[in-house]
């Protein structure tokens, strides 16, 4: 085992949503994208079996060298990066994958061609008469490698709440109808419109 194999370099980057944090690695963990949504979805995985096991995490989306971990509430990120960076480290130095064949996303495009179909059914039966008492809408605006990418109008955009109702209404909705899901990411210009939330200064 030489120094270099010994040193690897780990970075943890805090995202703006406290419960989430990026550890970028300075090799590749995968060579795809996987993504844990909870503990027995890691079965098969070692890597992200040992991330589980730490306590107070709650996901985990693996990608290249980088890695996305999701705390749940009763923990702080103080002790669990640490740990987290410890044990992507000791993990990778044993030389062996860090998740199962079954556990990387469809690359051919048929699971996203699939999901754009469940994801457009599911805005347009639940989710989008849900938020319409509020004036907003959701469109689908693509889905990549198992990434979704949404873009909110309407009153949904520059609503002080919009992250809320993403997290915990519309990602919720998706991920429990949809399944292969990895990430879904806002792509709305929340400055602009006619009620801005994040408003230029004068």
């Amino acid at each position: 085992m030489t120094d270099e194999t010994q040193q690897i370099r780990i970075i943890a980057k805090p995202q703006l949503n406290p419960s989430k944090c990026d550890f970028e690695v300075d090799r590749n963990v995968t060579e795809g994208t996987a993504y844990f949504g909870r503990s027995d979805a890691a079965a098969g995985s070692p890597l992200a079996e040992k991330l589980f096991a730490l306590g107070g995490v709650k996901e985990v989306l693996m990608r290249g060298p980088s890695l996305t971990v999701t705390k749940t509430e009763t923990v702080e990120w103080g002790t669990l990066a640490r740990d987290v960076g410890t044990t992507v480290r000791a993990h990778l130095l044993t030389g062996e994958p860090c998740v199962g064949a079954d556990a990387l996303a469809n690359t051919d495009g048929s699971d996203d061609q699939r999901m754009r179909g469940e994801i457009e059914a599911i805005l347009e039966s639940e989710i989008n008469p849900a938020i319409a008492s509020h004036g907003g809408v959701i469109s689908l605006l693509d889905v990549q490698n198992g990434v979704v990418y949404v873009k909110m109008g309407g009153g949904c955009q520059g609503c002080a709440s919009s992250t809320a109702t993403l997290k915990q209404g519309v990602e919720q909705s998706i991920r429990a109808h949809v399944p292969g899901v990895i990430e879904i990411l806002d792509t709305t210009d929340h400055a602009a419109g006619a009620n801005p939330y994040y408003s230029p200064t004068s």
